[in-house]
C-alpha cells in the first residue's frame, strides 16, 4: 500500500449529507445512488470525473457527504449542501478491496502517520475520492478509491 503526503487545492462541492453511527456505515453506498439520481439538479458542475466524499469523524458518529465538484456554489438544490474545502495537506493512499476492509486500510494509514510523525487535523474534513473510471468496479463491491486524511504536521 503506497502512502504519500500531498497538498490539495481548494475544492468547491455540492451534494448530499448523511450523519450516523459507525455501525450504520453499510447505508453509505445508497448515498451514491441518491446523488447520481439528483445530479441534473446541480448547477455549475465541473468536468472532473470524480465523486468527492468529504467526512467529519467524531467519537460516536460521523457525517459523510457525497458530492460533485462545482465551479461555483449557487442555487444549491433543496436537501443538498454546498461548501468549500480549503487548501490543505493530506496523507493519502488508495483503498482496494471490500467495504469490510476499509477500516483496515484506514488503520494502516493511521499507523504510518504515527510512525512518521504526522498528526491528524480533526478540525478539517477527510476525503474519499471515487473516480468515474472505477465506477463499475465500485458498484460491484470491489472498491477502489483514494483516501485523504488531513494533517496538521507537515514534514519536508
Amino acid at each position: 500500500m503506497g502512502i504519500k503526503v500531498v497538498e490539495k487545492e481548494e475544492l468547491k462541492v455540492v451534494g448530499i449529507a448523511w450523519t450516523g453511527t459507525y455501525s450504520e456505515v453499510k447505508t453509505i453506498p445508497n448515498l451514491f445512488n441518491k446523488m447520481e439520481d439528483r445530479l441534473e439538479e446541480v448547477s455549475c458542475l465541473t468536468n472532473e470525473p470524480v465523486v468527492i466524499a468529504p467526512f467529519h469523524s467524531r467519537e460516536t458518529e460521523f457525517t459523510y457527504y457525497v458530492t460533485k465538484p462545482v465551479g461555483k456554489i449557487e442555487n444549491v438544490p433543496e436537501g443538498m449542501v454546498g461548501f468549500s474545502i480549503p487548501r490543505k495537506n493530506y496523507v493519502c493512499t488508495t483503498h482496494k478491496g471490500s467495504l469490510e476492509e476499509v477500516e483496515n486500510t484506514y488503520q494502516q494509514l493511521f499507523n504510518w502517520m504515527k510512525e512518521y510523525g504526522y498528526e491528524q487535523d480533526y478540525h478539517a474534513l477527510g476525503l474519499e475520492i471515487f473516480k468515474e473510471e472505477h465506477k463499475q468496479q465500485n458498484m460491484s463491491g470491489d472498491l477502489y478509491f483514494e483516501i485523504y486524511v488531513p494533517v496538521r504536521t507537515y514534514k519536508e
